[in-house]
């Protein structure tokens, strides 16, 4: 059980993944700089972001500015769907290190389940692995069929599945999939892009004396999903980074697993215009 902002998830090829990140999609224009450095500066070690987001170089700048030590952080970013293939794929991953100033990548993940393309995609990424250029190799936005076509052509089994999680899309079969092929699950707009008003999340906030988005990051970790919740505000960074200090009952566990509603904030994987 997660107590601490430092505590990790340990992946399928022994890397160890802090359970609570900083996502910085939509952050542009110096906000991502602040936002990642708030971070850093509030204990978060994990940030994540991605090619399209066109926030690389500003997440690089907030990493530097914060001014600790490299090995200490664990930073993600993804592949966009346009630079899909294999030798595109490599030159795009160039790109992404220039612009993030670092050397080698924590993980890396494709953005999204191209169709023909994902893997031939994956090969590339498992050759960055093989290299040492990645320390863990992953996907984002797949359903369990795209997994399982990934898994019977690949050699390598990727480490997370980042996906749109959060009480009113649970999920259970892919997170089920994924624990059985040890897959690690992460939530991606764990915060339902700020739709927290139901009454039950705003109750259990009182019960606790936390708010519902504090209580939704909790719920996400008694699940075992590593959350990555977006903000630019450093006092609201601050204030996800505080559900360390409490647990919820198992009961109010699963109270919040049953207002699943299947319900999309974002694309469906398989309806995603590509």
């Amino acid at each position: 059980m997660a107590t601490h902002i430092t505590d990790h998830s340990v992946l399928n090829n022994g890397v160890k993944m802090p359970w609570l990140g900083l996502g910085v999609w939509k952050a542009k224009d110096g906000n991502e700089t602040l936002a990642v450095r708030s971070a850093i500066e509030a204990g978060y070690r994990s940030i994540d972001t991605a090619a399209i987001y066109g926030n690389e170089a500003g997440v690089g700048e907030g990493i530097r500015q914060a001014g600790i030590d490299r090995d200490q952080l664990f930073i993600t970013t993804k592949l966009w769907n346009a630079d899909q293939g294999y030798e595109s794929t490599l030159k795009a991953f160039d790109e992404s290190m220039k612009k993030l100033g670092i050397d080698t990548l924590d993980l890396y993940l494709i953005h999204w389940p191209v169709k023909g393309k994902y893997v031939d995609t994956w090969r590339a990424l498992e050759k960055l692995y093989r290299d040492g250029y990645v320390r863990a190799i992953g996907v984002s936005n797949f359903h369990s069929h795209h997994l399982e076509d990934l898994r019977q052509h690949s050699e390598i089994i990727p480490v997370v599945n980042q996906v749109e999680y959060h009480p009113l899309l649970t999920q259970k079969e892919l997170h089920a999939y994924c624990k059985e092929h040890h897959i690690q699950l992460e939530a991606w707009s764990p915060l339902m892009q700020g739709n927290l008003d139901h009454p039950l999340l705003v109750e259990l906030g009182q019960k606790y004396g936390k708010s519902p988005a504090q209580i939704v990051l909790r719920w996400d970790l008694e699940n075992q999903v590593v959350t990555i919740p977006k903000s630019i505000t450093p006092e609201r960074i601050r204030q996800n980074a505080d559900v360390f200090d409490f647990s919820l009952s198992a009961e109010d566990v699963e109270k919040i697993t049953a207002l699943n509603d299947n319900k999309r904030f974002g694309p469906d994987p398989d309806d995603f215009d590509f």
